[in-house]
């Protein structure tokens, strides 16, 4: 090798023995799709930034039960380990239970694995018809919100609608472009509400 090639190498040198020139990305076609992906990730941050800032999940239930059996199964927690969706999820978290010991004022603390994390709940009001309970979600990441459950009898049947609504931070809302919260903690609420009018209907 002489002249230039001796100090700044030939292409050949660089290239991968074997391997045809025309396979070998060049600089350019790099750079082109460097742009792409981040043009990509920028486009998703903006269309997270458009969507909306609070988010609501429903499910309802018939219960063969009065309002009353149910709302004592709802607005008690130390009631809640015979139906909650999450209290399978870790058989050793830690409860902690304060304030009254049940309806409005009454507190539940925990503390689980990576499934339920740690949070606190908080009765607001109660009643035979309607209970508000303030969700604070601590671990793995913290979310302030509002969980109502709403009794309606309807001639041997209670109607049961569970709702929990609040706030949408832009990280969650730039998850909910890959994630559908919706759909995954709806299904938890389909499971509690299963969970609960088998044990109602006893």
């Amino acid at each position: 090798m002489t002249g230039p090639e001796l100090y700044f190498g030939s292409s050949a040198s660089t290239r991968p023995s074997g391997v045809p020139s025309n396979l070998v990305p060049e600089e350019p076609m790099l750079k082109i799709i460097a742009i792409a992906i981040v043009l990509l990730i920028a486009a998703l941050l903006a269309y997270a930034a458009t969507r909306p800032k609070s988010f609501s999940v429903q499910r309802s239930i018939a219960i063969k039960a009065p309002p009353q059996k149910i709302a004592g199964l709802i607005d008690d927690f130390h009631n809640w380990g015979a139906w909650s969706p999450w209290e399978k999820l870790d058989p050793a978290m830690k409860k902690t239970y304060s304030g009254a010991a049940a309806g409005q004022g009454a507190v539940y603390d925990w503390t689980g694995n990576s499934k339920v994390g740690t949070g606190r709940m908080e009765i607001l009001e109660t009643s035979s018809a309607r209970t508000t309970i303030k969700l604070d979600f601590l671990k793995p990441f913290e979310a302030h919100n509002i969980a109502d459950f709403v009794l309606e009898p309807a001639g041997d049947f209670t109607s049961v609608t569970w709702t929990m609504h609040g706030p949408s931070p832009y990280m969650i809302r730039v998850m909910g472009i890959f994630f559908n919260m919706d759909k995954a903690i709806g299904k938890d609420f389909e499971t509690g509400l299963a969970n609960l009018k088998t044990v109602s209907e006893r």
